[in-house]
């Protein structure tokens, strides 16, 4: 949940589709001058962006930010792997969580906090099944036809 103070930048909505959300983590990102100016224009998809723990270090993959449109040749490389500011317990826990339980480290959300730091919102996800999917899909749509039948039957009583 963004709060008042955040400036949110992008978010994964395929993430919440295509996994089960079990526990999420603030994490901070280190990031050159033209990726942070990038941000601030917006130019980042986190779609098919992940995130690993090897070494001590928990690393962000794929996550696409583009060229910052004053950028000369000095630009930066728009897929490159970036460092995740996280503190030693949390990598050793996150460590223990991926190899043993079988989780996903995924980004949810970038956005810039009040001060102005880069923060991204990873979480620890289970990969849903082609049946999870489907479940979902049909609590959605019975929730939004109870949301449908309340809202008319509130209606009719206001009229009668």
């Amino acid at each position: 949940m963004p709060i008042a103070s955040e400036k949110l930048i992008a978010t994964n909505r395929k993430a919440y589709h295509d996994y089960t959300i079990e526990e999420t983590l603030e994490a901070g990102l280190v990031l050159t001058g033209t990726e942070v100016k990038a941000l601030r224009e917006g130019h980042v998809n986190l779609r098919e962006s992940y995130a690993t723990v090897a070494e001590g270090k928990a690393i962000l993959h794929n996550c696409h930010i583009g060229h910052y449109s004053h950028g000369n040749l000095m630009n930066h490389d728009p897929l490159r792997p970036r460092v995740l500011l996280l503190h030693r317990k949390e990598i050793q826990r996150l460590i223990g969580k991926v190899q043993q339980r079988g989780l996903t480290l995924i980004p949810l959300r970038i956005y810039f906090t009040a001060r102005g730091l880069a923060k991204i919102e990873l979480a620890l996800a289970r990969g849903k099944r082609a049946y999870d999917r489907r479940e979902t899909v049909k609590e959605r749509e019975a929730r939004r036809e109870v949301d449908r039948a309340m809202k008319t039957a509130g209606q009719r009583r206001r009229v009668s």
